[in-house]
């Protein structure tokens, strides 16, 4: 099979993998593992080496090099000063202890050198955040505990990239020279040129950007030449120094405060996508029949003696005097899954541990395999019913967030909270929002696209956004914003006025869907002042949809309630509706509310 179609197959591989798991809320992780042992060494479909030969390497290296320049761009300090104290102390104390606590599984438990182990212990830092993020969501946990883990993860991406480079070079340094002061200069040196470098490439970087000297269109571009750059200078003073000049441009960018630099985050994270799916079905299609069958009695105790020792032992002495309950304290220290970054790394380490005569560097890839494997399968089945027996799930299911503090906005939170489902209001004028604290809605003050709000909300209760102001620019421009963290499909907004049309309209392809059957911001506050209001009518066998479209004419049906929560509807509703499901309608007071209404 010839290169060009092995590239195809890779990218059909990792994006189908991850499509599926989103289709059926299964870790993605597991399915590119999967696919890439199938294609790989059971068939022999793809030969990852015979097909790239001496480009495999620099591949992998690149695609490493710029899914660690996407980590750096998420380590803003600011949000590590927002989030909970008990994220530094996993940070700060956790980070170190648990560098030192994973190279003593390595090492005792797999049977590994001291060399292999603090490498791969600096790797094991990492804790996933594409892999927590999801099982979060599914295990509908409790604010705090899911904020903490949910941080942990964001933050160490970075710093167990960074130990694993520092742990690298040492061994490098010691292996590559005649004397221990040789050694320590050589390492000094290469540390202090790639900090330099990326240092200063960052602030380049963004001191370009800030002043206008790249457009818009050319960001995106520049910033990738950037890395690239960068990475290859570093590379060249001091081997495999370039991926810690990468993070640290990366660390640089995230804090430099770019008006710009949601938008090449976005793209960035889109990017890595990419590359990690098909960094991770390359590594995991360049395992041999050997790798797989070597999976023996110390690769289980080693993947246990993480689990069960070393990261409940970190975990517990960092947070010591945070005045987290136990509870809290054992969820998070049960709950560490180890995802792609880790498997990416440490093939790339792997390799280059071997070739510095390093027996068991090669292990490295297999080891990370399972250990990803056994955390994403154990933590994966054990996170939701763990959370509800220590009760630490949120217990209703996902509601509404009402961007918008309207009179009518209100009622229709009150209308969700008599439902059992939770809503908040948020609005940027402290006025706007008296009905809804006079009514005892939950409420914001601020800005929804801020990035204080994005620090200082938590958005886990909330499945969908409703942008319900009486500015259309604005209403469009939050579901334009909040589309990639919600999904597009979730982001609503009232109708659009018609006053402008052609080329003065706004742009259809901005904004969230239409709210109902797009009815405009000023139609529902005149419809609530003559007497219309949103309330909640469950269905049954003996009254359905039909049955209530034909004793309530005018509503407005805008959603169903259901097991899974508030599933907003825009212009028309499914085909079938089941009996149980429970309808969400503005209709007029005094319209005849059925046979199932609920009060």
């Amino acid at each position: 099979m010839d290169a060009v179609t092995v590239f195809a197959l890779i990218g059909a591989l990792g994006i189908g993998s991850q499509w599926l798991a989103w289709r059926y809320q299964l870790p993605a992780i597991v399915l590119m593992l999967a696919a890439g042992v199938i294609a790989g060494p059971l068939t022999g479909l793809i030969d990852p080496q015979a097909s790239f030969g001496d480009l495999l390497k620099p591949i992998i290296a690149v695609a490493v090099a710029v899914i660690l320049f996407e980590g750096g761009l998420t380590l803003n300090f600011a949000s590590l000063k927002d989030a909970y104290p008990s994220v530094a102390r996993l940070v700060v104390v956790g980070a170190p202890l648990g560098w030192i606590m994973s190279t003593l599984a390595v090492h005792f438990g797999a049977g590994l050198s001291w060399e292999t182990s603090l490498v791969f212990g600096g790797i094991m830092i990492v804790t996933g955040p594409t892999v927590i993020t999801p099982l979060l969501r599914q295990a509908r946990m409790q604010p705090r505990p899911a904020q903490i883990l949910k941080w942990e993860a964001i933050v160490n991406d970075p710093i167990g990239a960074l130990a694993a480079v520092l742990a690298y070079e040492l061994i490098v340094a010691l292996r590559t020279s005649a004397t221990l002061g040789e050694a320590a200069w050589h390492l000094v040196s290469g540390i202090a040129v790639a900090s330099v470098l990326g240092y200063f490439g960052g602030r380049l970087l963004a001191s370009s950007f800030r002043r206008g000297k790249v457009p818009e269109y050319m960001k995106v571009p520049v910033m990738f030449g950037a890395v690239l750059g960068i990475y290859a200078a570093s590379d060249y003073v001091l081997h495999e120094s370039g991926l810690l000049a990468v993070t640290i441009m990366g660390v640089v960018l995230a804090n430099a405060h770019l008006p710009s630099l949601d938008e090449i985050r976005r793209f960035k994270e889109h990017a890595t996508v990419i590359l990690v799916s098909g960094v991770f079905i390359l590594l995991a299609a360049s395992l041999s029949m050997e790798q797989l069958f070597g999976i023996n009695w110390r690769t289980v105790v080693f993947v246990l003696s993480v689990v069960l020792i070393a990261r409940p032992v970190t975990v517990w002495i960092s947070l010591i005097g945070t005045g987290l309950p136990w509870q809290e304290k054992l969820m998070i220290a049960w709950i560490g899954p180890r995802g792609v970054v880790l498997v990416a790394v440490s093939g790339l380490f792997g390799t280059q541990l071997a070739e510095l005569g390093v027996a068991d560097g090669a292990a490295l890839t297999t080891l990370a395999f399972a250990l990803v494997a056994g955390t994403v399968v154990l933590h994966g089945f054990s996170m939701a019913p763990l959370a509800k027996m220590l009760g630490l799930t949120s217990g209703a299911a996902p509601g509404l967030l009402i961007v918008g503090g309207s009179r009518w906005a209100v009622n229709l939170a009150r209308a969700l909270e008599a439902a059992e489902l939770p809503a908040m209001i948020v609005d940027r004028n402290w006025f706007r929002l008296r009905a809804a604290r006079e009514a005892g809605v939950k409420t914001y003050h601020g800005e929804i696209l801020s990035e204080t709000a994005e620090h200082a909300l938590d958005l886990s209760p909330y499945a969908s956004v409703l942008a319900a102001t009486d500015n259309d620019g604005y209403n469009a421009l939050i579901g334009t914003d909040l589309g990639p963290e919600f999904g597009r499909t979730n982001v609503f907004q009232v109708g659009r006025n018609d006053e402008a049309e052609g080329r003065e309209a706004l742009p259809a392809s901005l904004g969230g869907r239409a709210f109902g059957d797009g009815t405009p911001y000023a139609d529902f506050a005149r419809l609530e002042a003559e007497g219309w209001a949103f309330r909640v009518t469950r269905l049954s066998e003996e009254f359905g949809l039909d049955d209530y479209r034909k004793t309530n004419p005018d509503a407005l049906i805008l959603g169903l309630i259901n097991g899974g929560g508030l599933q907003l509807v825009e212009r028309r509703l499914p085909e079938e509706v089941e009996p149980g499901t429970r309808l969400l309608a503005f209709a007029h007071k005094d319209g005849d509310r059925g046979a199932g209404a609920e009060k």
